[in-house]
């Protein structure tokens, strides 16, 4: 049973439904597996040319040596007539979410180290036992 990528490009009217960018871009997946997937991103499609991001020069030098293979899945997915050639492009590193760092409350600052204890019954207990000891 045919694809329904490759029935969408076939058709006459496929441009009015979706872009070629878009056909092939969701064909990625399948034509090099949910392990490649997850490593490599399509960006987009310049002519008949597909530009994809991966993590870094190792994935894209691999890729690029299983480039003629993955063509050809691509083919198998959606037709020969919408990608000639694939492009792999290392992609910027991604900043993970990061928390905001606040201001150092007045408290912290201060020279006892009992001040650095949050609870309050703990941070008197702290007290006594210094004042114990010395």
């Amino acid at each position: 049973m045919d694809q329904a990528g490759r029935i969408i490009a076939g058709m006459k009217g496929a441009a009015a439904v979706t872009t070629p960018e878009r056909i092939v871009c969701g064909a990625w997946k399948r034509a090099v597996g949910k392990r490649l997937a997850l490593r490599t991103r399509p960006i987009k499609l310049v002519r008949d040319r597909l530009v994809v991001e991966v993590e870094d020069e190792v994935w894209r030098e691999s890729l690029w040596k299983l480039r003629f293979q993955i063509l050809r899945n691509i083919e198998r997915e959606i037709g020969t007539e919408m990608v000639a050639d694939i492009t792999f492009v290392v992609a910027p590193p991604r900043r993970e979410p990061q928390r905001e760092i606040s201001a150092t409350p007045a408290a912290l600052v201060s020279e006892d180290e009992a001040d650095l204890i949050t609870d309050p019954g703990l941070r008197r207990v702290y007290r006594n036992s210094r004042r114990r000891l010395a």
